[in-house]
């Protein structure tokens, strides 16, 4: 285990058996072959647009919580990741459907998604820093880990014409970046963290870990 992401690595072991699922989840697989068809992609889009907000959301609590200024400017610099980078992504694919920021903004959220986002603000609102990071963590890497796997195994996908840029976003060096800089945080919030506060940690990261999952499944069969 590395000394330097020790945290990290540890909360990674906690959860390598949800993750192995991820790259093997039918709605991953399509994008990876370019055979996902695109009304699921659709649903997908709008619900996670949803799920966005409630996600910048926790980093806000983040805010509010750190006792550090570098620590609320590292959080608040993810609210401002999230509203004017990653919905980027988003907002480019809903304008290639044809899905307007108000018929996303006003579609119903899944409840997969409702169940998903009231864990993180619960966590956000009954925890501090470092747990409201562990809840962040699990998406933030694993969309990083689900893109570049799909490169290794087919590095045609991040040229498809409709899935690539989704591949390519998240296999982005800058998106890598945010990452290395969001695992330097979880490190220096839980330095000197007791073994009780640690397997805290790892429960909320698995907890939300599996939920990343039912997230994947809401999508492949379109369940609100």
């Amino acid at each position: 285990m590395s000394t330097v992401n020790q945290t990290t690595e540890r909360l990674l072991d906690a959860a390598r058996g949800v993750w192995e699922g991820y790259h093997a989840h039918p709605f991953v697989r399509g994008i990876a072959d370019g055979s996902l068809d695109v009304e699921k992609f659709r649903f997908y889009l709008v619900q996670d647009y949803l799920y966005l907000f409630d996600y910048a959301r926790v980093f806000a609590m983040g805010v509010v919580k750190a006792r550090e200024p570098a620590v609320m400017r590292a959080f608040a610099s993810y609210v401002h990741q999230i509203l004017d980078g990653e919905m980027d992504i988003h907002e480019a694919y809903m304008e290639r459907l044809g899905i307007s920021r108000d018929e996303a903004e006003g579609a119903r959220p899944a409840l997969a998604n409702l169940s998903y986002t009231a864990y993180m603000r619960a966590v956000a609102e009954e925890e501090g820093p470092a747990e409201i990071a562990a809840a962040i963590l699990s998406c933030a890497l694993s969309y990083e880990k689900i893109a570049k796997r799909i490169v290794e195994s087919n590095p045609a996908a991040a040229e498809h014409a409709f899935y690539g840029e989704w591949v390519r976003g998240y296999a982005a060096e800058g998106y890598a970046e945010a990452n290395r800089k969001l695992v330097a945080l979880v490190e220096r919030l839980t330095a000197g963290y007791t073994e009780a506060q640690l397997r805290r940690l790892a429960d909320i990261f698995v907890a939300c870990s599996r939920y990343e999952g039912m997230f994947w499944d809401m999508a492949w069969k379109m369940e609100m």
